[in-house]
């Protein structure tokens, strides 16, 4: 029988061909191009009064200069408003060239094309731009105030202002026994991929085709987006996603300016084009996200039961809002967890600041959402003295109450119901890794060697499979080997190892036998794309139900060869054989051959399925409702998203000088229902992890008042090395299996970043004895923490 490869620890197969350096990115494809440097805006709002591209135009090696001016039709009109929404009364997009005002620095103003990015760039930086300095908004607070506009019309720089609750939280709260207030701060941060945007395009003039190679995370959002913008015909246009290094959400926004005009100057001068993003661009004129200011009033009762949760917040949108309300819609619904309070209201405004858009970063609004709901449940700890593990278990939802349905709308639009999980039992599971129950013994003996430590915990649910589908097509080749395609991207998340264990379960063949395709329009034209931990349940789901589609075939074909009945079969090792007398058998790759009755023989297989070899002479050789060919296509949707979770726990140690923070322990508890790979689950949570330590305690986009960035660089913006991140992850796993899907699977790309903010405020409050309101925290901030502390403890004295 064929080995099952589902729920095993299988190696990635994609991890030789990338350590060996094979890999080809969009940068390493057609090297005879033309080469784009873009001219940025060095204001961060500013009218354009004039644009002098003549003394560019004689550089030698130049070939054109593209403005506003320049743009016609549709390229002319705004970048498209991905996700509209009726909350959502002041979106604005920006151009792909602006037109007569820049909004943030960074912002595209002018595009070069010139023989190599050398000529391009100098090229650039002879444009000659007259801007009127117009007055700036940086922060959320100087957003608020509204004494200077973004936009001039929008009122209050408010793009959006949107409301849920399930009932009269303020009643509920102030009925309570008990009641707190919070004012909780997530500053700006970012993504910081190892490959940058890039963007190739050709034009075939014979063919009136075009061909795009992106980095990017939906080649066929990106292909209608370039369709639309060009005016071609969605056939003319072949959108392909080579190897990526890294998206983090970044790259599902779409189309960037770049990913229109690079196409466009292909089409316009008959020549391949590129363009790649360096690491400066990446800074300024990408995408940054988590900056949110959090409000929250809760009421509970004597055992940390909450009663009423009522919580009000204020997002940073950047400039601009192509990608809608999406994080912020998530931060207010994922923050109630894995809790279930009786009443909840949350009211959120999205507003504009002269800095660079806001889209989803990894976690996607989840890191704010959950740094609000568990620093309350800390702070109702701390207020009644009870154990923070206590107070947690008192308000989780309980197994039995599966689906449980929140009483609010998640991003997809549909109920926030969670699918199944057992919260309970994850947290016995995290409090036995770490050794919670026995931590004060552990801080004793750190403490009588004059060390200071601290334990934190976390947890956190996350929404993932969001819809509306992804689809399969797989198909087996008169050799054997199976080629299976799926429409959305890969960018590092092990797809080629995890969809060829789900079709060499479901098929009967070995792993090694599958070739797995991803993010090719050519291939499968209809997909979404990869966002929101979705890959495995959607792409996942259709892969598995378009391998039965093909095993069902495969059986009848079979059933008709060896003249036995399909229930008699069983296939294994790409071989169909009669159940107990396995030498009368037929081969998957021979299947393929009788699947597609043919007219011309090509070589020795093909001559058994011509029309004097096969077949009865009285039968419709292809019947009604059946194709040529062992292969299908299908496609998953399901009705809501499912809902994977998980808690965290760290000891930290805080040093008592220099107040730098050490990582001692780190523990996690994942259920992402059934596991189709446990490496590559883990190797997810693990590189969310370095993540989230990086979010937490170093990376941070600092702004001044004027808009300009000042660390938009790998000299000063800090991310963790390998020495900042934990040695060891300890990781314990739980399953409990969705409903939603055929495989029972949950996502479980952004587990390792979500509750990262939450948790380490807890271990650093548990170490030092003062409240942590404000994330991400550095050495120098915790020094100063602790002279206000010891301040105001002396003034209360």
């Amino acid at each position: 029988m064929t080995t099952k490869s589902f729920g095993q620890r299988v190696q990635r197969t994609e991890d030789e061909r990338f350590l060996r350096g094979r890999g080809q990115y969009t940068d390493d494809l057609l090297p005879d191009a033309l080469h784009v440097a873009v001219l940025r805006s060095p204001h961060a709002h500013a009218r354009i009064g004039d644009i002098e591209v003549d003394a560019v135009l004689d550089v030698e090696g130049v070939v054109a200069v593209y403005t506003y001016e320049d743009l016609e039709g549709a390229m002319a009109e705004p970048l498209p408003l991905l996700i509209p929404h009726p909350a959502l009364t002041h979106g604005r997009t920006q151009y792909a060239l602006a037109r007569d005002e820049v909004n943030y620095v960074g912002e595209a103003v002018a595009m070069v094309v010139a023989t190599d990015r050398y000529v391009a760039e100098d090229a650039a930086a002879r444009i000659t731009v007259v801007y009127e300095t117009l007055p700036v908004v940086v922060g959320i607070d100087a957003a608020r105030d509204a004494s200077r506009l973004v936009h001039d019309d929008v009122p209050g720089n408010v793009a959006a202002r949107m409301e849920q609750s399930t009932g009269d939280a303020a009643a509920a709260i102030a009925k309570a026994p008990h009641r707190l207030e919070l004012e909780l701060d997530i500053e700006r941060s970012a993504c910081m991929p190892l490959e940058g945007r890039a963007t190739a395009a050709r034009w075939d003039t014979d063919t009136s085709r075009l061909t795009v190679w992106t980095s990017t995370q939906t080649s066929t959002g990106v292909r209608a987006a370039v369709a639309s913008k060009l005016g071609l015909d969605l056939v003319q246009v072949d959108v392909i996603t080579p190897d990526v290094g890294g998206g983090f959400g970044v790259k599902v926004v779409h189309p960037w300016p770049e990913e229109v005009l690079v196409p466009m100057a292909a089409r316009l001068l008959g020549r391949p084009v590129k363009f790649t993003e360096d690491r400066r661009e990446h800074f300024i004129s990408s995408a940054h996200e988590r900056a949110q200011h959090h409000h929250v009033e809760v009421g509970f009762d004597d055992d940390g039961r909450v009663e009423g949760l009522s919580v009000q917040f204020w997002h940073d949108n950047g400039a601009y809002t192509p990608y809608g309300l999406i994080v912020p819609i998530i931060t207010s619904t994922q923050l109630l967890g894995p809790y279930k309070p009786p009443v909840y209201s949350v009211v959120f405004e999205s507003l504009y600041t002269n800095t660079v858009i806001v889209t989803p970063y990894r976690g996607a609004g989840r890191p704010q959402g959950v740094f609000a709901m568990e620093r309350t449940m800390d702070a109702i700890a701390a207020y009644l003295g009870k154990d923070r593990a206590a107070v947690r278990a008192v308000n989780f939802i309980q197994p039995d109450e599966f689906p449980y349905d929140q009483g609010l709308i998640f991003q997809d639009g549909k109920p926030l119901i969670y699918d199944s999980g057992d919260f309970p039992q994850s947290l016995d599971k995290i409090k036995a890794l770490v050794g919670w129950d026995d931590f004060e013994r552990v801080r004793d003996e750190a403490r009588a060697e004059g060390r200071t430590v601290g334990i934190g915990l976390a947890c956190y649910v996350e929404g993932t499979g969001v819809g509306p589908y992804e689809g399969g097509h797989v198909q087996v080749e008169t050799t054997g080997k199976v080629k299976v395609s799926t429409g959305l991207t890969t960018q590092g998340q092990g797809h080629q190892t995890a969809f060829a264990q789900i079709v060499a379960d479901e098929l009967g063949v070995r792993f090694e036998d599958v070739e797995v395709v991803t993010g090719d329009t050519r291939r499968m034209p209809y997909a979404v794309g990869t966002y929101a931990s979705r890959a495995a349940v959607m792409s996942g789901s259709a892969i598995a139900l378009t391998a039965r589609a093909v095993k069902a075939k495969a059986l009848k074909l079979a059933a008709d060869a060896l003249e036995v009945a399909e229930d008699d079969l069983e296939v294994a090792d790409g071989v169909v054989s009669v159940k107990g007398a396995p030498s009368s058998n037929v081969s998957l790759g021979t299947l393929a051959v009788l699947s597609n009755p043919l007219r011309y023989a090509f070589d020795e297989a093909s001559k058994s399925a011509t029309q004097f070899s096969v077949g009865d002479p009285d039968a419709v050789p292809v019947p009604e409702g059946e194709s040529p060919g062992l292969e299908s296509r299908d496609y998953f949707s399901p009705p809501r998203s499912t809902f994977a979770s998980g808690m965290h726990a760290v000891v930290v140690e805080t040093d008592p000088e220099t107040a730098e923070i050490s990582i001692l322990r780190y523990c996690v508890v994942h259920d992402c229902g059934r596991l189709i790979n446990p490496l590559i689950v883990e190797g997810q949570i693990h590189g969310g992890v370095a993540q989230g330590v990086g979010g937490a305690l170093y990376e941070r986009m600092a702004y001044d008042e004027h808009g300009q960035l000042q660390n938009a660089s790998f000299m000063d913006f800090l991310m963790p090395y390998v020495s900042e991140v934990p040695r060891e992850i300890e990781v314990d796993h739980l399953e409990t299996p969705s409903p939603l899907n055929p495989l029972g699977i949950k996502g479980a790309g952004e587990a390792g970043v979500i509750p990262s903010a939450a948790l380490f405020a807890s271990a650093i409050e548990d170490a030092e004895g003062f409240a942590i309101t404000r994330m991400p925290i550095s050495p120098s901030e915790l020094y100063a923490l602790r002279l206000e502390h010891a301040t105001t403890e002396g003034a209360d004295r």
